[in-house]
């Protein structure tokens, strides 16, 4: 059969998303990108906040259509979504045929096997699977499945860079977040397992890799390996072919010294930080059920810089947090002012059912969140628009990603920019022709465009 899917959401999403498609592959599946021409169409949801919701609502709503103006004989819903929604899916979409949980990745090969046909479902049917009020499917256990070094998989992101995922789960409290009980508690992968999954994306052309996990900096302390972490980068930094080695999804409480002198001492290991955390106000971190304080926060952020010179820090806040005053996000503001971040990602408070918040009043308007969001940008883009001023004329080192959408030639990244998540450098005044895509350029500063770099190649 010719299969179809759709991948929402994150990168740990993503590598579900991956699996599935490597173990259709291995079925003798064929595997099609026009949704139209597909016999069977995969949906891989994310539940995280409500725009994630709405949006996996409607993707799936639209490739049900195929079934009736497609070639599409079976919809099957996948991840997040499948996890916390389950029967309300089954129950309001009589168009899907299956319907898998973050923890049944494997089942997507006898989901393929089936043959069923339920119905049709309309917008008006579905809104109630997004009800205030509603609580989350969940009477089954949490998940346990990981993927292994074994396990098929079918690269979605262009060949010069993968992610691995090195733990699955999450054990924290965080009082806005479902993700524990759609993913499970923590478990990490095995050292022997991350490190031969990662040589063989070395041997098909990998130059970047990209670890994650719902916190990468608590690898191996659910198994009680201390100093897993560090370990694992000096072993993969050894691996033929690699050149960068980059860590998404650290956290305040675990990230040690050990691994910042891995990043230090690692050439391959990316000098780059991304650390979510979510607030500066005291008050609304500890409403959060956040560790850390803005003054344990500096001090962290200090030590970082200190251990690994010339580091790029990476951080998410959330705004509009119930009870959060105009006061919590001066706080904010003012240490956004003073750490200087390289690149800041704000998200507005979505208040989430299954959530120790959702017990909260969600005081805080939508208005109110959106300018928030909006003010806190603004700072942040001053601060980037000086940094990038002081950078003219600096040399640099750009992994090209591909063509330019636009009328400048290539886009790349400087090794302190993760894909898809931060702003690119973009080549000009060159011939395309002599680039491909994994292709590391010596490249000149020359200046910038909106949070994006403008780069020159070196001659020589």
């Amino acid at each position: 059969m010719k299969i179809g899917m759709v991948s929402l959401g994150c990168p740990k999403n993503l590598v579900d998303s991956e699996v599935m498609l490597g173990l259709a592959q291995q079925q003798g599946h064929e595997l099609t990108r026009d949704a139209a021409d597909a016999e069977v169409l995969i949906i891989n949801t994310c539940a995280f906040i409500d725009k994630a919701k709405q949006e996996s609502i409607d993707t799936i709503l639209e490739m049900a259509e195929h079934k009736k103006s497609g070639a599409c004989r079976r919809l099957i819903v996948t991840g997040c979504m499948a996890e916390r929604y389950r029967d309300e899916l089954r129950a309001e979409i009589p168009e899907i045929d299956a319907v898998l949980g973050t923890g049944e990745v494997e089942g997507i090969a006898a989901a393929l096997a089936e043959t069923t046909h339920r119905g049709t479902a309309t917008p008006n049917q579905v809104i109630q699977i997004l009800r205030p009020n509603g609580s989350p499917a969940g009477s089954h256990e949490l998940p346990t499945y990981i993927y292994d070094a074994d396990t098929p998989r079918m690269l979605a992101t262009p060949r010069h860079y993968a992610y691995v995922k090195i733990a699955e789960g999450c054990d924290y409290k965080c009082a806005f977040c479902i993700i524990p009980k759609l993913r499970g508690h923590y478990r990490s992968r095995s050292h022997e397992s991350i490190v031969r999954e990662a040589g063989a994306l070395a041997a098909r052309g990998v130059k970047e890799l990209l670890l994650i996990s719902q916190d990468t900096s608590f690898y191996g302390v659910d198994q009680k390996e201390r100093g897993a972490l560090a370990r694992l980068l000096r072993s993969l930094n050894r691996i033929d072919g690699l050149e960068w080695i980059r860590m998404l999804y650290l956290y305040p409480t675990t990230i040690g010294d050990d691994v910042l002198d891995a990043m230090a001492e690692s050439e391959k290991v990316c000098k780059y930080v991304d650390l979510p955390l979510q607030h500066a106000s005291d008050s609304v971190l500890k409403r959060m059920k956040r560790p850390g304080t803005r003054a344990s926060y500096h001090t962290l952020l200090d030590r970082i810089r200190t251990r690994v010179p010339g580091v790029s820090l990476r951080t998410t806040f959330i705004v509009g947090f119930p009870g959060e005053s105009e006061s919590d996000l001066a706080e904010l503001e003012g240490f956004v002012e003073d750490v200087r971040f390289d690149h800041v990602g704000v998200f507005t408070y979505s208040h989430e059912e299954g959530t120790s918040a959702h017990g909260l009043e969600d005081d805080v308007s939508a208005t109110t969140k959106k300018l928030r969001r909006n003010r806190l940008m603004k700072r942040q883009e001053r601060i980037v628009r000086r940094a990038q001023k002081a950078r003219i004329g600096s040399p640099v080192r750009v992994l090209v990603d591909g063509p330019a959408e636009h009328d400048l030639v290539l886009r790349g990244r400087l090794e302190g920019q993760a894909p898809d998540i931060d702003p690119v450098v973009y080549l000009t005044d060159c011939d395309p022709s002599l680039y491909s895509a994994g292709q590391f350029i010596d490249a000149e500063v020359v200046g910038s465009r909106g949070y994006d770099l403008l780069a020159r190649p070196r001659s020589g």
